[in-house]
């Protein structure tokens, strides 16, 4: 198998196998790397409470899970798998079709196109992500006042207005775009080091985006403290006088509000989450999602074999 057969998906494949593909790679990166998704949130806090000030990641778990209960790491989640799975069905077929049309016109490895590839599949994938991240990032507060992420949406629909799940969109983009085109080059790069040959080999897709993951996350994360503070609000939500605070709206108020509250370091809260967080969470992704995609190349190959030796493909038999 050469690399433009392996390199993308079957030719005859349907967007629906892009979008499973990404769905479940989404998904599983997403609630494996959870709980540390949930430190790297309390981390980022600029107005911590007393309780929750945490010197590392294995302390902040364990406090987590003694003080506040075994689940309390997980609190939220439901809302990932919710987005999750729409979010990177979009991405990843984005991505391949993206990928596909800009490297046609020559043979090899394009990484501007892998980059602009990236950066118009995050504009899809953030559209549907960004309610459930403000979801997700207010059930993992310390001390959130919401029941259930059924509670957390009706809230905030109701006091803030739609509007207040998209409040963090254009932050998010100035953060993902730059992080998604670093990944994807980074990946392929990466792959070009390890895996020339691009054939499956889940070790390299394993290596390459625990790799791509962990240098994008640290470039980006001074975005992320923003993109959190954005979501969360929580110096309203922890004010007594909600009325009396009002709500930060914009990247460059909430740049200007970290470092007011903690300085230069504060946009650097959490990094050490962040990059444990989207090492394995990357690694998982790329792995999962390579493996579909050769899963399906091989059972394409397997349907050809078959018609061609005149036996009916498996799908098509009838016992």
């Amino acid at each position: 198998m050469d690399f433009d057969e392996y390199e993308t998906l079957p030719n005859n494949s349907t967007p629906l196998n892009h979008m499973m593909a990404g769905a479940l790679a989404g998904i599983m990166e997403h609630c494996i790397m959870y709980p540390v998704d949930s430190v790297k949130t309390r981390m980022q806090s600029i107005t911590p409470n007393p309780r929750a000030v945490y010197r590392s990641i294995p302390e902040a778990l364990y406090k987590m899970i003694r003080y506040e209960g075994a689940l309390r790491p997980v609190r939220g989640m439901v809302a990932v798998v919710s987005g999750a799975g729409p979010a990177h069905a979009l991405y990843f077929s984005c991505y391949e079709y993206m990928k596909r049309k800009l490297s046609s016109t020559k043979p090899g490895h394009h990484h501007l196109a892998h980059g602009i590839s990236g950066c118009l599949a995050t504009l899809l994938h953030d559209a549907i992500m960004g309610p459930a991240d403000v979801i997700k990032q207010r059930m993992q507060m310390y001390g959130s006042p919401y029941s259930s992420c059924k509670d957390c949406f009706r809230t905030v629909y109701r006091t803030e207005g739609p509007r207040a799940f998209y409040r963090s969109y254009s932050t998010q983009l100035m953060m993902n775009v730059p992080f998604q085109s670093i990944h994807f080059m980074m990946y392929e790069f990466m792959q070009d080091l390890v895996n020339d040959k691009r054939s499956y080999h889940p070790v390299a897709h394993v290596f390459s985006g625990a790799v791509a993951g962990a240098f994008a996350a640290a470039v980006t994360t001074p975005l992320d403290v923003c993109k959190t503070l954005l979501n969360t609000q929580e110096i309203r939500l922890t004010s007594r006088n909600k009325q009396d605070v009002q709500p930060i709206n914009g990247f460059f108020s909430a740049l200007q509000c970290v470092y007011r509250c903690r300085g230069l370091g504060g946009y650097f809260q959490g990094i050490q989450a962040r990059i444990l967080f989207q090492m394995p969470a990357t690694a998982i992704a790329w792995s999962v999602y390579e493996f579909f995609k050769y899963f399906l190349m091989q059972h394409q190959q397997a349907h050809v074999e078959a018609t061609i030796d005149g036996v009916s493909p498996p799908s098509q038999r009838h016992w």
